[in-house]
């Protein structure tokens, strides 16, 4: 390996001689006056400063920031469930505005929360209109949603968990078989070339593609758990809590809608 010129023994003679420590020179020469033992001392007890005051990102910036999110989603939804008609609005909104949000080089706050509010005018339009075949099916699906997030975010933090690069390989791969199938499926609902509001998604091969769907999205909530805990790890700016909030953000809503879907087609075959 080359030496640094810089930092060769020679210079660093000549830089102790010329160039005092900062704390120790003379007025005279243009550095402050000698710090006491005292003042030292202090130095040395102060704390560390924490994560929040040196600007990088913590663990309560992604929780914050996710509730945000959250909250726009909810919003969204009351307007969703009240207007059904709202339905594909909200899902070329929710498209747009998640292509736009995945390819930004720097995460945009304002437009995060527009697509939190449009996603959650769908789950709220899909929610009311099943609803109405399947009595407290919403709640249902609330609940299963939240209970999978609790299960995975506990496997993640007991370790028992992770991703690896060939799974991470696999899991790309049948994400865009599912995307495929999942476009091919809702244009035929979309022209009425099915006559289950499902289309192909119906019975039991609807069942097990939405339990295939799920899978899917807990194994994407891992990526998005370690994605937040990389960047807590290596300190990065703040501002990545928005990356974190949107990625979970994305993932809450596909896996309740898929939750939602499975209830409606187990309580429709009963």
């Amino acid at each position: 390996m080359a030496k640094n010129p810089v930092f060769n023994s020679k210079n660093f003679k000549s830089q102790l001689q010329t160039q005092p420590p900062a704390g120790y020179g003379t007025t005279q020469q243009g550095y402050g006056q000698p710090m006491s033992p005292e003042q030292l001392q202090d130095m040395y007890n102060a704390p560390a400063a924490t994560a929040a005051q040196t600007g990088r990102v913590t663990y309560s910036d992604v929780i914050n920031k996710t509730l945000i999110s959250l909250a726009l989603v909810l919003a969204g939804a009351v307007l969703g469930w009240n207007v059904t008609g709202l339905l594909l609005i909200g899902i070329v909104a929710g498209v747009v505005l998640g292509l736009v949000n995945s390819f930004k080089k720097k995460p945009s706050p304002p437009l995060i929360l527009a697509y939190s509010f449009s996603q959650g005018v769908v789950l709220g339009a899909i929610s009311g209109i099943l609803e109405y075949y399947y009595p407290g099916i919403a709640i249902q699906a609330v609940v299963a949603t939240l209970s999978v997030f609790a299960g995975v975010l506990a496997l993640f933090k007991s370790g028992k968990i992770r991703t690896s690069p060939k799974l991470t390989k696999i899991f790309y791969a049948a994400m865009l078989g599912y995307l495929l199938f999942s476009l091919v499926n809702f244009g035929l609902v979309l022209f009425g070339a099915t006559d289950s509001m499902f289309g192909l998604r119906s019975g039991w091969l609807g069942l097990a593609i939405g339990l295939f769907a799920v899978a899917l999205a807990s194994y994407s909530l891992v990526m998005d758990f370690e994605d937040i805990a990389r960047a807590v790890n290596t300190g990065a700016p703040k501002i990545v809590a928005w990356i974190g909030a949107f990625g979970l953000t994305v993932t809450l809503v596909w896996l309740y809608i898929e939750i939602i879907r499975i209830i409606a087609i187990l309580r429709g075959s009963d």
